[in-house]
């Protein structure tokens, strides 16, 4: 029998519990279903090659995959040796890959081989990277481009049939790094450093993944939150993205089943595996995912998802518009919808329960009391019912640091009455009950004449027009106001709106200083593979739509 678990190292638990539930399914991808028996094994026979190339506790692994089995064996076996696995972007091109790997300091790669072109463009250039390791990644029927061999490498496999299965590995801490790169939406991939112990709490569910009973207490109570029973869940997301990662490991930590669906979001393949799997949970990221699959719902369904129990967001906004089309097509199903980010974990969120409308998407129940809303100025929290603004705090289980960034660490992490803090880019406001007005980002706020307008906000109205299906709100220089605020619209196809038609909308629903002034029309809006917004290419739109 395994001895009771004593630290919240993420490796330790996983071990604990794929002990516990050995003979489970833990991951279905494609044909394919992984045991967590088998997957241990898995990651232990990797964990070994790893250890035999030299990789030392702290040292930096990268993550190149698409999102098969494999992604959870390298994480896992990174974790079993100590060392970091860094999560990469797999739609980067040569630059941003070269600037990744650099900044991340890895010492080698784990990669898929249909990566192979990039990987051999940039290797050269690269010489801290002492190996790359070619998996045929598992895609689940997913389309991928053709793969190509690189020169003198060594395959996935190979590498597990040399190595042990044996769990044989050394103790560990609640102190070893976790690192998620994040993108973020204004600057280049940022790499934030937590503790294992606080990334449990903080990402990870805390052994509490569906937030119903609180965190444990004691390492010990981990194995005793084990779900009795099947549990399957869907991330809709890339395991690269945190919104996929944190999600399928609070899942796979409590006895759960994860099915994967590897590559870009193919919405009918979702509402599929849902009928297929039984899935339980889906997770989705904002309106960015479930437009889409409403659309192939109207398309092709209806689907058997009796199955379902919850389908959470977070990541993106989900609009009150999209909340209520759920309710009414799933009545029996709960609708949850979070806020959170790479430096803060999971932080607060709203349940729509069966039954229930959907009022204000903006205001949310912090998780904990170690939330809260503070004056930039001051320093004090915002009085509740004020109206006043302010930045999200949060103390507790936080990060460390940035990885090699000082500069941004001491601007982010701050002491104040005794506690350490974070002082995330959110602004928002305290209803009298506590509970928060979510306004937005503070980097993508547009001061225009002297108001302040927060982007999300505008964004809120302007897709609840029966034309609008997607759309972003940025600033664009204006000689008069500073910046004028402009709508980058993305039409339901075969609607119809003029620029006029959105702005008598907008007027209805936020003050005069919100509408924007100008209407860009694209063809498509343009979002990372997790939906998040791209407000660097809206500006782009926005100005030249200016000039």
């Amino acid at each position: 029998m395994p001895s009771a678990l004593s630290t919240y190292n993420l490796a330790d638990v996983w071990e604990a519990t794929a002990a516990h539930v050995a003979d489970r399914t833990a991951i279905i991808c494609g044909d394919r279903s992984v045991r967590y028996d088998e997957l241990d094994r898995r990651a232990n026979r990797l964990a070994h090659w790893l250890l035999a190339q030299g990789v030392r506790p702290g040292q930096h692994i990268g993550v190149y995959l698409v999102g098969g089995p494999e992604y959870f064996e390298t994480m896992l076996a990174a974790y079993k040796v100590r060392a970091v696995p860094i999560n990469v972007n797999y739609r980067y091109v040569a630059d941003e890959l070269r600037y990744l790997f650099d900044d991340a300091d890895l010492v080698g790669v784990v990669f898929a081989r249909q990566f192979a072109p990039r990987v051999e463009e940039i290797r050269s250039q690269l010489p801290g990277i002492g190996w790359w390791l070619a998996v045929e990644e598992d895609t689940g029927g997913a389309e991928v481009a053709e793969p190509v061999s690189v020169e003198g490498e060594l395959t996935y496999e190979d590498a597990l049939a040399a190595s042990s299965p044996e769990t044989d590995f050394g103790p560990r801490s609640n102190d070893d790094p976790y690192i998620i790169y994040t993108g973020g939406t204004t600057g280049m991939p940022k790499g934030v450093v937590w503790r294992h112990e606080d990334a449990f709490f903080a990402c990870i569910g805390g052994g509490d993944p569906l937030r119903l009973m609180g965190p444990v207490s004691d390492p010990s109570q981990v194995t005793d939150r084990v779900i009795d029973g099947t549990f399957v869940f869907l991330p809709a997301a890339p395991l690269m993205h945190a919104a996929g990662q944190w999600v399928s490991l609070s899942y796979l930590f409590a006895g759960g089943t994860v099915v994967l669906l590897p590559g870009s979001l193919d919405p009918r393949r979702v509402w599929e595996a849902i009928q297929t799997h039984k899935v339980n949970l889906l997770t989705v990221v904002g309106d960015p995912v479930v437009r889409p699959l409403l659309d192939a719902w109207d398309e092709f369904g209806p689907f058997d998802v009796s199955s379902l129990y919850s389908i959470g967001s977070g990541g993106a906004p989900l609009s009150s518009m999209l909340k209520a089309r759920l309710a009414e097509l799933f009545p029996n199903v709960i609708i949850a919808d979070g806020y959170g980010s790479s430096e803060t974990g999971a932080q607060g969120g709203q349940r729509l329960l069966p039954g229930e409308q959907p009022t204000d998407r903006t205001r949310f129940t912090a998780y904990n009391d170690k939330t809260n809303v503070m004056d930039e100025t001051t320093g004090a929290p915002v009085e509740p019912g004020s109206g006043q603004v302010g930045r999200i705090a949060l103390r507790g289980h936080i990060p460390l640091a940035y990885y090699k960034d000082p500069e941004k660490t001491a601007q982010t992490f701050l002491e104040w009455g005794g506690d350490r803090w974070i002082l995330t880019g959110d602004m928002a406001t305290v209803n009298e009950d506590g509970s928060i007005n979510l306004l937005g980002r503070g980097s993508v706020c547009i001061n225009t004449g002297g108001e302040k307008v927060f982007p999300e906000e505008v964004e809120g109205v302007l897709k609840t027009h029966p034309a609008v299906y997607d759309a972003l709100v940025v600033g664009a220089t204006d000689d008069r106001w500073g910046e004028r605020v402009v709508g980058v619209v993305q039409l339901v196809p075969g609607a119809a709106a003029t620029e006029e038609d959105l702005q008598d909308h907008c007027r209805e629903h936020v003050a005069g200083y919100k509408v924007p002034k100008q209407v860009a029309f694209v063809e498509k809006v343009q979002r990372s593979p997790a939906g998040k917004a791209d407000y660097r290419w809206a500006r782009s739109v926005a100005e030249e739509a200016g000039s």
